[in-house]
């Protein structure tokens, strides 16, 4: 067990982790020359395309260090981005230690500084690292300053490497044996080990990935799932190098996976801990927590044949993610879809990506909200995330809404324009810490719903790309939310309808209305299109209809001749108008709904 190390790699998003997990690979000899290819780690598409790492994975490296000894490291590479905290949570409740990167030019952002307090809060050890020291705009003397004044770890102990090049990357596998420390356990002891994480095999089920914290686990042992109270036989166990390596048994403090004979990933829960039927550990490992999801929206099929399709594919995409829910759901204009629950939007986005391009989909998205909480005047209890089940307000005594504590870090210059930021989106409060020279924290507590549409690309604009931002889910706080109604030609299309702030209202009705308006083709009678709270109008437009000049036929007379066919025309819109309908084509809920994405 001293010859162990299990560690993450822990960062902001783009700081570099992927590409200093390849670096380790290649120095430990886990892939031949001919194998390697950048983000190896990363096994999705989506995810060399982005640079981005949405799954956390896992390795086993051999290494020989330069006194001869031989060590086993256990490398979890995480996610960067906030909506895949989760996922960053259980790595670090697998792992001893952890590298944290800094990058030398940007120095110390939000999720690193959230990262720092996830990895303390599971005490673990910390090895900085100050990566990009090859940039031009690299500045290391400014990093360990950071690393000091920002996250309290010793500058001194910092490690600079370029990941690109491939310098320092002795160093830190030196620093990982000697700074981080071995795992502990006894293997004699009842078997517990965490799931940290676990995909699908269309051949094989699915294949967990654990940590064993005490006790041994062998092949043809029946295992206990202790929150999902489900049994299964051990089929075949071992460590994860780039290949499935079976091994006979896995022993307290080392990591590898398992294949058991679960068929999804919805019959068990990552987090949970696994033990031996015939001698049962006492109480699971402590930490566990569900995946909560934060944000929903309604996905459509963009032809209504594809309906059996999308069906097929959402089934196969959660069989892979545990974190994403999903129920039926109808709309009159756009047919039958599903109410999906997603971790954040970045999340939206990754998952309607895939559905697009992995099942070829075209998809209608409505706009995504919040989770609201109401109590009624009879004293019932409702939680409501989708417009189309909120109830009369009349009947509605309180409304509570998510609010988050967000952290943005952002340069001294831009803090005026960050606070006036946050004060558009209805921020509570604002303190602001001075961390280092020239950067700024402003921490802000506001409501989630309005981060979900366009607070980070603002912010992103107003900083020129270097703010970053964090946040934390606090508690619900009374709110004056309200279902806006969009109407055309008085008739209410339920899909476009949605919850919003009271003061917020106007401004996203006109919105819809002008797109609308635009979007739907000219008919022979005016349309009107509003936007209303109950029955009260507080956006409109109006489509102008076709016109004939019926007077083009006459030639001088009396006017009175004119005015007989204008008013024989007159009648003849109204009544067009009164039993007309209006078509509005699959493009125009397609340009509302993500214009407001965008």
């Amino acid at each position: 067990m001293q010859h162990i190390r299990n560690f993450c790699i822990i960062a902001h998003i783009d700081h570099g982790k992927s590409t200093l997990a390849d670096r380790l690979i290649q120095t430990c000899g886990g892939v031949t020359q001919r194998e390697l290819h950048a983000q190896m780690l990363d096994s999705m598409d989506i995810e060399r395309e982005r640079g981005i790492t949405i799954k956390s994975n896992t390795i086993s490296l051999d290494y020989t260090a330069p006194d001869g000894k031989k060590y086993l490291l256990n490398l979890i590479d995480t996610p960067g981005h906030v909506d895949f905290s989760h996922e960053v949570r259980r790595s670090l409740m697998a792992g001893d230690g952890a590298l944290i990167i800094v990058d030398a030019s940007q120095g110390v952002e939000a999720q690193t500084v959230a990262n720092l307090f996830l990895a303390m809060e599971h005490d673990l050890d910390l090895l900085p690292i100050i990566n990009k020291i090859d940039l031009p705009s690299a500045d290391i003397d400014r990093a360990q300053i950071a690393i000091e004044g920002e996250l309290g770890l010793d500058p001194f102990e910092a490690i600079p490497v370029s990941a690109k090049t491939g310098e320092g990357i002795e160093a830190v596998l030196e620093g990982i044996v000697a700074k981080l420390p071995p795992p502990t356990g006894d293997p004699n002891a009842p078997l517990k080990a965490l799931i940290f994480d676990a995909h699908f095999d269309k051949y094989r089920g699915v294949i967990l990935q654990c940590r064993v914290m005490e006790g041994t686990l062998k092949t043809k042992d029946t295992i206990h799932f202790m929150h999902a109270d489900r049994d299964f036989t051990v089929d075949e166990l071992g460590y994860n190098q780039l290949k499935l390596m079976p091994k006979s048994q896995l022993a307290a403090g080392e990591v590898g996976y398992i294949v058991a004979g679960v068929k999804s990933v919805q019959d068990i829960e990552i987090g949970d801990t696994i033990t031996l039927v015939n001698n049962p550990a006492a109480e699971p490992i402590p930490g566990y927590q569900e995946a909560r999801q934060v944000v929903f929206s309604s996905i459509y099929p963009m032809s209504t044949d594809q309906y059996v399709d999308l069906t097929k594919a959402l089934e196969k995409l959660a069989i892979n993610d545990a974190a994403l829910t999903f129920e039926k759901d109808s709309s009159a204009a756009l047919g039958f879809g599903f109410r999906c629950g997603f971790l954040g939007l970045l999340h939206l986005d990754v998952i309607q990506e895939r559905l697009q391009r992995e099942f070829d989909i075209g998809l209608v998205i409505s706009a995504p909200s919040v989770s609201y909480k109401l109590t009624l005047k009879d004293g019932k209890e409702l939680e409501v995330d989708n417009p189309s089940y909120w109830p009369d307000p009349m009947s509605i005594e309180s409304v509570t809404e998510p609010y988050i504590k967000a952290s943005i870090l952002t340069p001294e210059e831009n803090v005026g324009p960050v606070m006036e930021l946050c004060r558009e989106h209805r921020s509570d409060s604002q303190t602001i810490n001075y961390l280092s020279a020239g950067r700024l924290e402003v921490i802000s507590e506001m409501p989630l719903g309005e981060v979900l549409f366009d607070f980070y690309g603002k912010l992103k604009m107003i900083t020129r790309g270097y703010g970053s931002f964090d946040y934390d889910p606090i508690e619900y706080r009374k709110t004056d939310v309200v279902k806006v109604d969009i109407l055309v030609n008085k008739e209410p299309v339920d899909t476009l309808s949605y919850l919003v702030h009271r003061d917020k209202a106007r401004d996203r009705a006109l919105h819809y209305c002008e797109r609308l308006a635009k979007e739907i083709p000219r008919h022979q009678f005016k349309i009107p299109v509003q936007g209303v709270i109950g029955g009260t109008v507080i956006a409109r437009s109006t489509i102008a209809p076709f016109r004939k000049d019926v007077t083009a036929k006459l030639y001088g007379g009396d006017v009175t001749r004119k005015k007989k066919l204008l008013e024989k025309q007159k009648k003849g819109k109204a009544k067009m108008k009164q039993f007309g309908s209006v078509n509005i084509p699959q493009k125009a809920f397609v340009s509302v709904l993500r214009a407001d994405q965008d």
